[in-house]
């Protein structure tokens, strides 16, 4: 079912994060080119998916370029009921004054995948910033799985990233976000002006179970110390919050799938042994990403008892 808009779709209150970081902010200024809130510049996308007729299917759509879906495919042999979708958009990227916001509902048992088509590319801004906000529901008993492609901070961008995972206790969500400092091929390494990310996990009646903040200001602190990337190119991100197993045992697939990896990773359980998370530092994309998906993979046999599958993206 395709969602008409409603004039609160188009009010600031709606496409604007609550509140942008200082870091951020301070960027703020009026582009020569299309300014906050015009057409274009505002990106919209709502999904809500339930389980109908054995297995997951979209049933309510709304979406404003430069976002958009394909439908979604059946393409996991091990689980023809899932779901996968593509995240897409009609433009090259994300540019100066760009607000970009994506909500996605999973109905109670429903199982999917989300990801996007490709590298998701931040461009370079001589005035203002660009914010997404991604706010994900998993009902009771959902699987959901939400890795979306790398996130490649080019020279001279300011971009703030705002997600809110909310999964009901019986739910899983495995997510997951990558950040490249960079168009790396090029030689182009952490020259962007500002990255933010404010990931929150927070149960249905509002308690907070977990934050992961990041701050990157190349310019000002650096980025290269111990306490930061130290000296790696990529960070990557992957969580696994899911009743169906003990936190020890998810932390410990997660630590077995990455041991002789030769990348540097961390892991930990998160509160009230809801999961685990995963952090992974590197300056090889094939190798990281190879990495994730093995984390993605062995998380995926210890909870369902099934192989991630192969998605092809052009």
């Amino acid at each position: 079912m395709t969602v008409h808009p409603g004039p609160q779709r188009l009010t600031p209150a709606h496409y604007q994060p609550v509140r942008v970081p200082p870091e951020v902010l301070r960027h703020s200024g009026r582009p020569d080119t299309l300014d906050v809130g015009s057409p274009g510049k505002v990106g919209l996308l709502e999904l809500g998916f339930e389980q109908l007729g054995g297995r997951t299917e979209l049933v309510t759509h709304y979406q404003k370029s430069p976002l958009q879906i394909m439908r979604p495919l059946y393409v996991d042999p091990a689980r023809p009921d899932l779901a996968v979708t593509y995240l897409m958009s009609t433009g090259g990227g994300i540019v100066q004054a760009d607000r970009l916001r994506t909500d996605l509902r999973f109905g109670a048992g429903t199982a999917a995948h989300v990801t996007t088509q490709a590298a998701t590319k931040v461009h370079r801004m001589r005035a203002d910033y660009a914010t997404q906000q991604v706010l994900i529901t998993a009902e009771p008993g959902s699987y959901v799985e939400y890795l979306p492609d790398a996130t490649v901070l080019y020279a001279g961008s300011r971009f703030y990233q705002r997600t809110v995972i909310t999964p009901a206790e019986s739910a899983t969500v495995l997510a997951g976000e990558t950040v490249a400092g960079g168009r790396l091929a090029r030689g182009e390494r952490n020259a962007y002006q500002v990255f933010a990310s404010d990931l929150e996990w927070r149960r249905p009646d509002g308690r907070l179970l977990a934050v992961d903040t990041v701050r990157l200001e190349p310019g000002a602190q650096g980025v290269d110390g111990p306490a930061v990337l130290a000296g790696h190119d990529l960070m990557s991100t992957f969580y696994a919050v899911t009743p169906l197993a003990p936190a020890a045992a998810v932390a410990d697939t997660l630590h077995a799938a990455l041991a002789d990896s030769g990348l540097a990773f961390g892991v930990s359980v998160l509160p009230d042994d809801a999961g685990a998370w995963l952090r992974v530092l590197g300056s090889d994309s094939p190798a990281v990403t190879a990495a994730v998906r093995r984390a993605w993979d062995a998380v995926r046999r210890l909870l369902l008892g099934v192989p991630a599958p192969d998605l092809r993206k052009c």
